[in-house]
């Protein structure tokens, strides 16, 4: 039924390295390979194993995958117990937090140390369910500095525009002010023109009426 699928994937176990699946780590550091599990039933008695290389037979006779790591969850007010583990390999996750983490760090990389890790996860408490995801390790002599010029000068072209546009946002402000003052002056000289033009008038039709011609 199409509610029973739902539900079914409700529940899953899921196992996710993160957002991006590879890692870069120089020659002889320490390298974290990251992840984390989830499941909305909880767990009991959850077995995880890391693995270098793979997890699947890619075809007979092909070499079984090296388990590089091994641990059980009882529950999740547990911290995982370690079943087996290469030396160079230490746990530093932790499933008592929010996130059920079950990253390792593998100590003293080399050159042979490059390919695949998958993380596994099994749960008995959803009918033994299965999931695992994978993150490609690149061991290298040196790393190198990302060119960041392109960047930059994106940067510099936005940044650019944005002050262009600031001042000539600022320059229409002022310009439009300017205007603005401009034309109250002339409306002032209008008002101050019409007004001494009335008076004018209004003292040349006294003098004149004063002034009538006299009588014959």
């Amino acid at each position: 039924l199409p509610g029973l699928h739902i539900l079914a994937i409700a529940f899953a176990l899921e196992v996710s390295v993160g957002k991006t699946n590879t890692v870069t780590a120089l020659n002889n550091s320490n390298v974290l390979l990251p992840c984390v599990f989830s499941t909305c039933i909880g767990f009991q008695d959850l077995v995880f194993t890391w693995y270098f290389n793979s997890t699947e037979r890619v075809a007979d006779p092909a070499p079984l995958p090296l388990q590089i790591y091994h641990g059980k969850i009882k529950n999740k007010a547990t911290e995982p117990t370690l079943i087996w583990n290469n030396p160079r390999v230490e746990f530093v996750g932790s499933t008592t937090k929010k996130d059920n983490n079950i990253s390792i760090v593998l100590n003293n990389v080399e050159f042979s140390d490059a390919g695949k890790y998958t993380c596994h996860v099994k749960n008995p408490k959803e009918k033994n369910a299965q999931h695992n995801a994978t993150i490609i390790l690149t061991v290298v002599h040196k790393m190198v500095e990302t060119d960041n010029t392109v960047t930059l000068i994106i940067v510099g072209v936005v940044g650019g525009l944005i002050g262009l546009l600031i001042l000539f946002m600022l320059i229409k402000r002022v310009v439009l002010f300017i205007i603005k003052k401009t034309q109250d002056g002339k409306k002032e000289c209008l008002v101050s023109s019409s007004g001494n033009d009335n008076t004018e008038n209004g003292l040349a039709g006294s003098k004149a009426e004063q002034k009538a011609p006299p009588k014959a």
